[in-house]
C-alpha cells in the first residue's frame, strides 16, 4: 500500500511491504504522489487538500491527525474516498489545556497578574473565595460545568473535573448517558445552562453547528458564568461573544480558536474585557498518532471496519 505522510509531523512507521512518502504538506500533489491509496493529513493548508482531491487519483482512505474532521470533509474528496478523523489521538493535550484555562479563569489568574504588575497585593481576594455568597466563583469544588458535545475529548476531561468536585452534565444532539455523565439534549441546553458555573465548548464546525454559541445562547448564562471555547472558532459568534463580555452578561470566557486563524491584529477579541486568548494551542500534539495510522492500514487491507470513519 502507498501512504503518503505529512512533513508537517514524525511519524515512526514500520519497515514492510508498504511505502511511506514523506510530502510537503503546504505544496500541491504532482506525479510524483500519483500512486498514492491513503493520504495522512497533519496541519496541511486547504490548497494542497483541494490539491490531493484532484491528483491523487488512486486514493481510497484520506486519515486527518486533526480531532475534528472537517478540513478533510470542505476539501470536497469522492464519496468513494473514506475520511477518519484523529480522534481521541487529542483527549489529553486538550484536556490539560482546558483545565489550565478554567482554572486561570476560576482563580482569577489574568487579574493577579495584572496586579502583580502593579505591585499591588490583592489582598481582597482571601474573603472573597471563602465568603457563601461568591466561593463558587473561586473554586471548581460544588460547580456545575457543562460541557458542549460530548465525545472523546470530554469523556476524558469530566474525570478530572470531577475530582477536583465538580459535576458535570454534557450537551449534545441527543440525550443519553456516556462515560457515566448524564448528557442532554441541545433542545434542552436552556435548562442545565441557566444553572452553570462553567460551559465548555467542544463542538465540532458543521453547518448546524456554525455560530450555535450566540446572543441568545450567552443570554442563557448566569452573571457569574465562565465560557470556554476549545472547539472550533465559528461555532462561536465572535461579535455576540464581544457584546456580551463587554455588557457583563457573563463573568469571563476563555478561547483557544477564533473564527479566523491567525486572528487578525486588528481583530476587537484582543481588547475585549474579561477574555483570555491562546493561538489554537490546546490539541497541537497528537498522541501515539503512528499507532493509529498502523491500525488503520491494517484495517484497511483486511477489509475491516476503520476507526473514526467520518459520515457524509
Amino acid at each position: 500500500m502507498h501512504i503518503l505522510i505529512p512533513d508537517t509531523i514524525e511519524l515512526h512507521m514500520p519497515v514492510g511491504s508498504d511505502t511511506f512518502q514523506i510530502y510537503d504538506a503546504t505544496a500541491p500533489f504532482d506525479a510524483r504522489h500519483a500512486a498514492a491509496e491513503m493520504l495522512v493529513t497533519w496541519a496541511n493548508t486547504n490548497a494542497n487538500m483541494q490539491s490531493a482531491t484532484q491528483q491523487l487519483a488512486q486514493l481510497r482512505l484520506v486519515q486527518t491527525l486533526s480531532a475534528g474532521p472537517d478540513q478533510a470533509v470542505a476539501a470536497g474528496f469522492a464519496p468513494h474516498i473514506q475520511i477518519c478523523s484523529g480522534r481521541s489521538l487529542h483527549d489529553g493535550p486538550v484536556t490539560e489545556h482546558t483545565l489550565a484555562l478554567i482554572l486561570a479563569l476560576q482563580r482569577r489568574i489574568p487579574e493577579l497578574l495584572a496586579a502583580q504588575k502593579r505591585n499591588e497585593w490583592v489582598s481582597a481576594m482571601v474573603p472573597a473565595q471563602a465568603a457563601a455568597a461568591t466561593r463558587q466563583q473561586y473554586t471548581l469544588a460544588g460547580a456545575t460545568v457543562v460541557i458542549l458535545g460530548f465525545g472523546s475529548i470530554a469523556a476524558t476531561l469530566t474525570p478530572v473535573l470531577r475530582a477536583l468536585g465538580a459535576h458535570v452534565i454534557g450537551v449534545a444532539t441527543r440525550a443519553a448517558e456516556r462515560a457515566g455523565t448524564q448528557v442532554v439534549a441541545w433542545s434542552d441546553r436552556a435548562a442545565v445552562l441557566a444553572h452553570a458555573d462553567v460551559v465548555v465548548s467542544i463542538l465540532p464546525h458543521t453547518t448546524e453547528t456554525d455560530k450555535i454559541c450566540g446572543a441568545g445562547f450567552f443570554g442563557l448564562l448566569k452573571p457569574t458564568a465562565l465560557f470556554v471555547n476549545v472547539g472550533r472558532g465559528k461555532t462561536v459568534d465572535e461579535n455576540a461573544l464581544i457584546a456580551a463580555l463587554r455588557a457583563g452578561q457573563f463573568r469571563a470566557a476563555a478561547v483557544d480558536v477564533t473564527a479566523v486563524e491567525p486572528l487578525p491584529a486588528d481583530s476587537p477579541l484582543w481588547e475585549c474585557p474579561n477574555l483570555l486568548l491562546t493561538p489554537h494551542v490546546a490539541g497541537g500534539r497528537p498522541i501515539n498518532a503512528a499507532a493509529l495510522v498502523q491500525a488503520q492500514i491494517a484495517a484497511y487491507k483486511a477489509g475491516q471496519s476503520l476507526q473514526n470513519l467520518v459520515s457524509r
